[in-house]
């Protein structure tokens, strides 16, 4: 496997530095999925931008933490199960959410199971889903609105995944804790 750098903000191409800082001022931190980003300063800030528009979707917090934690978990990234895991936390969702979302158990609450089960397939089918599961989705009182939304939330992890998984990035220690 290609060995990825971690870039810092005094040795990063100048069009990820102001990225970088921005990733710093969000976080506290660099996280280092954005130091393998910088590589692509193009692709960071398309994350940002997409990571930024996800959270200003119709979602709740734990609902934003079910998309993200069921792509993460079906996609295998393990630096962004750990990561979300502790965004969750940050956002005060309910610890028996994250454990069942990285466990890949049924969500208690119906409504955000049924949102797991279609983002589920959503990811699994490549946007394709049934008309049942559809039809399911609304009669749990989602909308169009949010099934879209939901693509935009597959679209910001494919990004971080597909980077994780092509770097093998290193998990940053405050996330650490959160991986299983």
């Amino acid at each position: 496997m290609a060995e990825f750098t971690l870039y810092t903000q005094e040795n990063a191409p100048e069009a990820a530095k102001p990225l970088m800082e921005k990733s710093v001022a969000a976080f506290g931190m660099l996280p280092n999925l954005h130091a393998v980003m910088a590589q692509a300063p193009t692709l960071l800030e398309g994350y940002q931008v997409l990571h930024e528009l996800f959270q200003n979707t119709s979602f709740n917090a734990e609902e934003l933490t079910v998309v993200w934690q069921t792509i993460n978990v079906e996609h295998e990234c393990h630096y962004c199960v750990p990561a979300h895991s502790a965004i969750a936390a940050s956002m005060k969702v309910d610890e028996g959410i994250v454990d069942a979302l990285v466990n890949k158990t049924p969500l208690a609450d119906e409504k955000l199971e049924t949102l797991r089960e279609t983002t589920l397939a959503m990811t699994q089918n490549r946007g394709v889903i049934s008309d049942e599961q559809i039809e399911k989705f609304f009669a749990a009182g989602y909308a169009q609105q949010q099934l879209l939304e939901i693509v935009l939330g597959l679209s910001q992890k494919v990004m971080s995944n597909y980077t994780n998984h092509l770097a093998d990035t290193p998990v940053d220690e405050p996330f650490k804790k959160f991986a299983k």
